[in-house]
């Protein structure tokens, strides 16, 4: 876990740590790591900081009912960052597989889940998503058709190139997301986050952000797994970020022509 954490960037810890405190599970140390990290930015500070994180991170993933108790007593119990991966693919009834780098599942995990829910959706909500992403009408129903229902993010690559891709995934993560965590929360802790780090809001019209929050229909139960979850999915996100960006090519700068 702590690889994922120290390649983040500051905004990225400032929205974790938006996630993980609150008023029942306040996180005063991770908000002083946060401020000396902001103030100083040296590596000392980040370490420490990647280090709260993760212990707030296995502490909310140990036990939704004991986690008040342990905290008040001092207790480490926590559980493997890949059981909270897993935990979380569990609610959101996403199979990963049994052995791989957390990295690795996290990457996985996003990228099913949003093939799988775009493939349960109306032919006309299908639709309406890629033009909303910027696809033209008729190519967007000539991909619909040709693929019969049957989808995978090479296949969209394909047929659209890289940004379209990452503007899918974005938008549906975000949109999951916005509902686990209130339209308050999400509303204040996304307007930092997409006016200090553009990448996110790219291919993310406001017209695809409704249409994500609205297919998102998922009833999280239990605390500690409406901040699991997100920070799983967020990390799923950064993950993701940072793979695109360690293998830029020319089909990361438009998208490509449909052959039909």
């Amino acid at each position: 876990m702590q690889d994922i954490l120290q390649s983040l960037e500051t905004e990225d810890y400032r929205f974790l740590v938006g996630v993980v405190d609150g008023p029942l599970t306040p996180a005063k140390r991770l908000r002083r790591n946060l401020e000396a990290l902001e103030d100083r930015g040296g590596a000392a500070e980040r370490d420490a900081l990647c280090r709260s994180l993760e212990h707030e991170i296995r502490y909310l993933g140990s036990s939704d009912i004991a986690y008040g108790l342990r905290k008040a007593m001092g207790k480490t119990p926590g559980v493997a960052f890949s059981a909270i991966v897993r935990d979380a693919a569990n609610v959101l009834k996403v199979p990963v597989r049994r052995l791989g780098a957390d990295r690795e599942l996290l990457c996985e995990l996003v990228e099913d889940y949003v093939t799988r829910e775009f493939s349960r959706r109306l032919r006309q909500e299908q639709q309406e998503l890629l033009e909303s992403l910027g696809i033209d009408r008729q190519r967007a129903a000539a991909f619909l058709k040709r693929s019969a229902g049957v989808f995978a993010l090479p296949v969209f690559v394909q047929a659209f190139g890289t940004l379209v891709v990452d503007g899918l995934i974005k938008t549906m993560l975000f949109g999951l997301i916005a509902r686990i965590l209130g339209r308050q929360l999400s509303a204040r802790l996304f307007s930092f986050l997409f006016s200090r780090l553009p990448w996110w809001v790219g291919w993310i019209s406001p017209a695809a952000w409704t249409v994500a929050i609205g297919w998102t229909a998922l009833d999280i139960q239990g605390p500690a797994r409406r901040k699991t979850i997100p920070i799983v999915l967020y990390l799923g996100l950064c993950c993701n970020r940072q793979k695109g960006e360690a293998s830029p090519g020319p089909e990361n700068d438009l998208p490509k022509a449909d052959s039909t």
